[in-house]
């Protein structure tokens, strides 16, 4: 989702159908903006990108386990 501000100014059924209310396990992997996370986590490492995403946790491996962590309790 490259906008939020966008995707809330589209209409519920869009919405929905990204989103569905349904679905109640999601995994959001965020890199690219710090919003306001500043004020509970960590920000401002720097290095080299790879070494930086690595550190954070932000490689396959990791997203891979934790979107299988969450189908563990799906059933």
């Amino acid at each position: 989702m490259p906008s939020t501000g966008v995707f809330d100014a589209q209409d519920e059924a869009y919405r929905e159908s990204v989103l569905p209310r349904a679905v109640h396990r999601r995994l959001a992997v965020e890199a690219g903006a710090t919003l306001s996370w500043w004020r509970y986590d960590r920000f401002g490492a720097s290095g080299k990108g790879a070494e930086v995403l690595a550190h954070f946790g932000f490689t396959v491996e990791h997203v891979v386990h934790e979107a299988g962590e969450l189908l563990k309790f799906v059933g």
